[in-house]
């Protein structure tokens, strides 16, 4: 009778978002192999998102640690970090150009993942392996079970597997909670020869209109489409109540949150190209953090999950990967003393973050829209 032998991983990460592969791509500069398991059937399964800035303390210090700065430099989208805010009435706000002196960069998502996983040997993801639980086997051990029926082991299991971790519950039985905020998401193709009324009221970087409890949020992208939030106060159900199967009907519902904006704003909605995308805004509790378990730990949403209102997520994502790598390669005997270290530096800086993303919430939606946030950028300068 024939046994087949369980898959065994010294290193492996669940989930080849940024953190993950930032974390597999410092791990591999310092000579460590990691196994990555991701539940998209294959790099092309998804579109990846649109813009993200890049801050110069985190993400960009991730991105020195692996080796990667100068070809990211060559991928960021010139004139990206422009600053666009307008009221409900169209009325210009504040307008902020990119003069190339801003530490904050912007890149579309998708070639900042392509990025990473060009980074990596072509067999460190592996792909269409969906994670449906683990379980500690004793002294730092994991085993971790996937969709398929089949199981592996490892020694250090990292979960980078988002918001809805399945690793998360080794070590805290915290959930995110819905945080009073709703997108809606929209395209608009080619604006400036398709849309060009949206893409001059937009401008060429990031964009607010704001007013109370509502917005539009948008950012040009690489190629020159405009990715557009409609943002709205609204109860956990409201967006059950609306069909986006049907897009027409779908577009005004959302607009029937902005009935008295600017015709160049509703636009943003009413001449968007193809599907609208509903997505509620969780966020875990701010300051979570969990005690030690031996041979894991967790990086990203899974550990700290936060609203987008300060920009924070995907930059702390890469950090936390960048870190924890550094810690495991100064550390290659004692895994547990790079995890505390790891942790020790991981829980304060998250639980910042985390408190100026519910403030920027306040900032954007409150009574006083926009005028505090116009308020902010003044204070900074």
């Amino acid at each position: 009778m024939s046994h087949t032998a369980v898959p065994h991983h010294p290193v492996a990460v669940i989930g080849a978002g940024l953190g993950g592969l930032t974390l597999a791509r410092v791990l591999h500069v310092h000579g460590i192999e990691a196994a990555v398991f991701d539940l998209d059937a294959s790099p092309a399964a998804r579109t990846q998102g649109g813009m993200l800035d890049i801050h110069e303390d985190s993400g960009q210090a991730a991105l020195r640690a692996a080796g990667l700065h100068e070809r990211f430099s060559e991928l960021v989208l010139r004139g990206g970090q422009a600053t666009r805010v307008l009221d409900r009435h169209g009325t210009v706000r504040m307008d902020e150009p990119d003069d190339g002196t801003g530490g904050r960069p912007e890149i579309d998502r998708g070639d900042l993942r392509d990025l990473l996983l060009g980074s990596l040997p072509e067999a460190t993801v592996r792909w269409g392996a969906k994670v449906t639980g683990a379980r500690g086997l004793g002294g730092g051990r994991h085993e971790v079970a996937l969709a398929d029926g089949t199981v592996f082991t490892t020694d250090l299991l990292v979960g980078a597997d988002g918001a809805w971790s399945r690793i998360r519950p080794l070590v805290s039985a915290a959930r995110p909670a819905y945080t009073g905020v709703s997108f809606v998401e929209a395209d608009l193709r080619a604006a400036d020869v398709r849309h060009p009324v949206a893409a001059e009221v937009v401008g060429s970087g990031f964009f607010f209109a704001l007013d109370a409890g509502r917005g539009f949020l948008a950012h040009r992208e690489t190629h020159g489409d405009l990715h557009v939030y409609a943002a709205v106060l609204a109860p956990e159900d409201w967006l059950d109540g609306i069909d986006f199967t049907d897009t027409d009907t779908a577009k005004e519902r959302v607009l029937d949150r902005f009935p008295d904006w600017d015709k160049s704003l509703r636009s943003l909605v009413a001449d968007a190209d193809g599907a609208l995308v509903p997505r509620r805004i969780h966020a875990l509790p701010v300051g979570h953090r969990w005690d030690r378990v031996p041979g894991v730990t967790l990086l990203g949403d899974a550990a700290h999950l936060m609203s987008p209102f300060a920009g924070e997520g995907a930059n702390l994502a890469m950090l936390d990967g960048a870190e924890l790598a550094g810690f495991l390669a100064a550390r290659p005997d004692d895994t547990e003393a790079a995890l505390r270290a790891y942790e020790e530096r991981l829980f304060p800086r998250s639980e910042s973050a985390a408190a100026e993303s519910a403030r920027g919430a306040t900032l954007l939606f409150g009574e006083d829209a926009p005028d505090a946030l116009l308020e902010m950028f003044t204070s900074h300068g």
